[in-house]
C-alpha cells in the first residue's frame, strides 16, 4: 500500500518488544481476548516494574475545549449538558539523554480537523470564547522548562486524530521546529490513514501528511519498551492503531491514553457523575469508553481493561487508578452534570 510519504512497510521501527504483550490476538471471540488481556496485563505489571524509572516527568496544559457528552461518556451519562469540557495536556519525559513529548498537540492547527471545524462554524463566537481556553503552546512550555527544541528526541500521540504535524516535523519546503525528533506511531495507524473509512474521516487531517518527510516516523509494531520505566503498549479499538504510554514513577505505574476521558471511567462504580454508576451496574460494564469513533468497540473495551490492569491505585484516592487521560474531563459551569468526581491534573515524577 502506498502512502503520501512512502511505503509504511519500509520505515524503520523502534524499541524492545514486550514479549508478554506480543500476539494478543488469540483464537476465540472478544471474551477470550478480554481474558487474555487481563492475564497478560498482570504479568506485564510485574515485568515492567523491573525496568527502572525515567529521570523526570512534568505535565503542561495546552487547551481546554468542548466535546460531546455522548462521545466522552458513551451511553452512560445522564447529564443534561450536550457538551462537556476536556483539557489536553502534554507530558515531558526524560531518561538518560532522551526527551519524549507525549501529546504535544498543535492545537492551533488541530481546530481544522473536519469535526471541530464544523463545530466551530456552527458555534457563535461569544459561546466559543467561553468554552475554549488556551493554556499554552508546546514551544512556550518547552522554553519555560529550559528544553531546546533541538534536544527533543521523540514525539508521541496515543493516536493521530486531529493532529497536524507539519510545524513540528517540517515538510519538503518548510523546516521542522523539532529537527531531531521522530514520531513514534503504530504502523497500523499509518496504514489506516492511507485509506480512511468514512467513520474515521471526520477526525483525521490526512492531507497535512502529504508532504512530510518519511524519515520523521518511527513505527511500532505492537508493544515496546523505550527506556527505563517508559513503554508503549498497543491498545487498538478507539482507532485501529491506538497506543498507550506506560510509565513507572515514584508513585507506581501510570497509563495514559484517550481511551477514556476520566479516571472514574475505569472504576465507574465510584463515580458521582449522573448515570455512570447505575449504568455500569445495569449493563455489567466495568469501564466507560470514550467513543467518538466506534471502529472496533469490543477491542477498545478490552484495551481499556488492559490499561486498567496495568495501572496502580492512586495514592490520593485508592478508589481510582493512576490512569491519566491525555484529554481529561474538566468541570465547567457551562456543562452541568459533567464535573468529574476525581481528577489527576498532572503526573509529577
Amino acid at each position: 500500500m502506498r502512502f503520501p510519504w512512502g511505503t509504511a512497510a519500509d520505515l524503520p521501527t523502534i524499541g524492545t518488544e514486550i514479549d508478554t504483550l506480543a500476539a494478543m490476538d488469540v483464537e476465540g471471540g472478544p471474551g477470550a481476548r478480554l481474558r487474555v488481556a487481563r492475564e497478560r496485563g498482570l504479568a506485564f505489571r510485574r515485568e515492567f516494574a523491573t525496568t527502572g524509572t525515567p529521570a523526570s516527568i512534568v505535565t503542561r496544559d495546552l487547551v481546554t475545549l468542548p466535546y460531546p457528552t455522548r462521545f466522552g461518556l458513551f451511553r452512560a451519562s445522564r447529564a443534561i449538558a450536550p457538551f462537556l469540557s476536556i483539557t489536553n495536556r502534554m507530558l515531558v519525559i526524560r531518561w538518560d539523554d532522551k526527551v519524549l513529548l507525549f501529546e504535544p498537540s498543535d492545537h492551533e492547527h488541530g481546530r481544522y480537523t473536519p469535526y471541530f471545524e464544523d463545530l466551530s462554524d456552527r458555534t457563535p463566537d461569544v459561546v466559543e470564547r467561553r468554552m475554549v481556553k488556551v493554556h499554552g503552546t508546546v514551544p512556550d512550555h518547552l522554553a519555560a522548562l529550559g528544553i531546546a527544541v533541538e534536544d527533543v528526541d521523540y514525539l508521541m500521540f496515543d493516536h493521530l486524530h486531529t493532529q497536524d504535524l507539519r510545524r513540528w516535523i517540517g515538510t519538503s519546503s518548510t523546516p521542522a521546529l523539532f529537527p531531531n525528533a521522530k514520531v513514534i506511531v503504530q504502523r497500523d495507524e499509518l496504514m489506516a490513514m492511507a485509506d480512511l473509512h468514512p467513520l474515521q474521516k471526520p477526525w483525521y487531517q490526512p492531507a497535512t501528511y502529504a508532504d512530510v518527510p518519511p524519515e520523521a516516523f518511527l513505527p511500532v509494531d505492537g508493544s515496546v519498551v523505550l527506556g527505563p520505566g517508559v513503554a508503549v503498549i498497543k491498545t487498538p479499538g478507539h482507532v485501529f492503531g491506538n497506543q498507550s504510554l506506560v510509565v513507572h514513577t515514584s508513585t507506581g505505574i501510570w497509563v495514559s491514553s484517550e481511551n477514556v476521558i476520566a479516571a472514574e471511567a475505569l472504576t465507574p462504580e465510584h463515580s458521582r457523575l449522573p448515570g455512570l454508576a447505575p449504568w455500569s451496574r445495569r449493563w455489567q460494564q466495568e469501564v466507560v469508553l470514550n467513543a467518538n469513533t466506534v471502529e472496533t468497540t469490543a477491542d477498545q473495551y478490552n484495551s481499556i481493561v488492559l490499561e486498567k490492569t496495568i495501572a496502580d491505585r492512586s495514592t490520593r484516592d485508592p478508589r481510582f487508578l493512576q490512569f491519566f487521560p491525555s484529554s481529561e474531563l474538566t468541570g465547567a459551569w457551562t456543562n452541568p452534570g459533567t464535573r468529574p468526581t476525581f481528577t489527576h491534573g498532572q503526573i509529577v515524577h
